[in-house]
């Protein structure tokens, strides 16, 4: 077939010979220096999760999730387990090695192992997670294990256009913006236009090299404030 299309002269993608596919990402914990990142598991986590999430006053990490804020550890826990039941989403907690303490949950989601193609998405990270080197490690950890244990192609993130601090963070981590799907929903009874964004695998060498220089302890003085940003000139 392909041969017959180039006979016509018309433009076509590259050939990718042999394109084995995926696998869909085994559920084990992926393991770094600031964080462990494990299956999440609703009777340890829920209760531990959601106190963390109470630090959050103002309900600010609900605001573009499509559900949430839980009044109950138990109801956060009963949902979790629904919304995950089939497999897709496959949710992860997040755990400080410094706190030993849950802090956060993100998941990979719209798997397509047929094509290697997979999203990153329900991220929700309490206060006590959010701006922290664990934080940005799970996101690397995440990453690096559906490029390079998995073999995936291209790894997405999508979130509500509105959403500033979801799209500054998906260019800091090196994400690629490449158009917004307008009208693409409707949650908590309101519209919602989708940025997408993306990092293929062509590019997940020269986003590794920049997380290892980030992560790395000499990067961070005394007081741990950074020493260079983990976004870079050549990436804007």
């Amino acid at each position: 077939m392909s041969e017959r299309l180039n006979e016509l002269s018309l433009p076509i993608g590259p050939a990718i010979p042999e394109w084995p596919g995926c696998e869909l990402p085994p559920h084990r914990v992926l393991s770094g220096r600031y964080c462990d990142v494990m299956p999440f598991d609703a009777e340890q986590h829920a209760a531990l999760l959601h106190r963390a999430n109470e630090l959050d006053i103002e309900n600010r990490i609900w605001v573009y999730l499509a559900y949430g804020p839980f009044e109950s550890a138990d109801q956060y826990a009963s949902f979790m387990r629904q919304i995950s039941a089939n497999g897709d989403p496959q949710f992860y907690t997040v755990i400080d090695k410094t706190s030993g303490v849950p802090g956060g949950v993100a998941s990979y989601l719209r798997m397509d192992p047929a094509n290697g193609v997979i999203e990153v998405g329900h991220i929700n990270f309490a206060p006590s997670l959010q701006r922290s080197r664990a934080a940005t490690e799970a996101m690397f950890l995440m990453m690096q294990h559906v490029f390079e244990d998995l073999g995936y192609r291209r790894y997405e993130w999508k979130c509500d256009a509105l959403n500033a601090r979801s799209r500054r963070a998906a260019e800091r981590l090196g994400f690629t913006f490449e158009g917004t799907f307008r009208q693409a929903m409707v949650y908590k009874g309101r519209n919602r236009d989708s940025a997408w964004y993306s990092i293929i695998d062509s590019e997940w060498p020269g986003r590794r090299r920049r997380f290892e220089r980030w992560l790395d302890p000499e990067n961070f003085d005394k007081d741990g404030h950074q020493r260079s940003p983990l976004i870079s000139a050549e990436q804007g």
